[in-house]
């Protein structure tokens, strides 16, 4: 006679309950991990636009050394206004022979839209200035030291 076994046998695989803590953890974490990368995305897209406009205030510069006066707007080399990534779009304003602002304002339909600095603007005088910030964002926050 065969011997009947009453082990029963434990079936291999994930509960319900195993599977929707694993999703709740993962919820969790991307919850909390999402905000600080768009974060530091944004952050990074801010440091191209704030170094092409500082390259572009170099360039000025060094045309006013060789011939006196700041080049117009269209004697200006279309590369030097070009952001890496596209996230922002650079414009110059040669308002006299000394005088010129380069303001980098962002793309719209990009992630810099929502972007807590705004728009960056920098002069002949070096002065570094943000414009459509939010509320209590101040230029030092944006530009960094």
């Amino acid at each position: 006679m065969k011997k009947i076994s009453t082990f029963r046998l434990r079936s291999a695989g994930f509960t319900l309950i195993e599977l929707m803590i694993t999703v709740a953890i993962i919820g969790i974490l991307a919850a909390v991990a999402l905000p600080s990368y768009n974060e530091y995305i944004q952050r990074s897209h801010r440091a191209n636009a704030r170094n092409t406009l500082i390259q572009a205030g170099q360039w000025m510069e060094r045309a006013a050394t060789s011939t006196g006066s700041y080049p117009t707007g269209t004697n200006i080399p279309s590369g030097i206004l070009t952001v890496e990534g596209g996230r922002y779009t650079v414009a110059a304003t040669v308002s006299t022979a000394s005088t010129y602002t380069f303001t980098a304002t962002r793309a719209t339909g990009t992630g810099q839209a929502s972007d807590i600095c705004g728009d960056f603007r920098i002069d002949q005088a070096n002065r570094r200035t943000i414009l459509n910030n939010s509320a209590g964002t101040t230029p030092a926050d944006c530009w960094g030291r």
